[in-house]
């Protein structure tokens, strides 16, 4: 039974991370940066929503910034053909 929590805990919390050469912190680290520019993004989506004036740019230098990020990542990585093509 105790094995079968660790391979659960493994599987939820570890197995991702290390697959992309990172342990639990600096995985949770880079996905919450992630998180808060997406979150800022759709923030000034929804202001640009009902001030068509305002944010004109904002989600398209958004997305271009981010994914920019993960292939740099990606192309960093010790083993870039084992990551996904998109990860976060």
């Amino acid at each position: 039974m105790c094995s079968e929590r660790t391979g659960m805990a493994n599987r939820l919390f570890t197995d991702h991370p290390r697959s992309l050469g990172m342990n639990w912190l600096e995985h949770g680290v880079g996905a919450m940066g992630i998180a808060g520019t997406m979150i800022v993004a759709g923030v000034a989506c929804a202001v640009h929503a009902i001030v068509p004036g305002w944010f004109t740019e904002t989600a398209g230098r958004t997305v271009m910034k981010l994914h920019d990020h993960m292939v740099s990542r990606k192309a960093g990585a010790a083993n870039p053909q084992q990551w996904p093509d998109y990860e976060i």
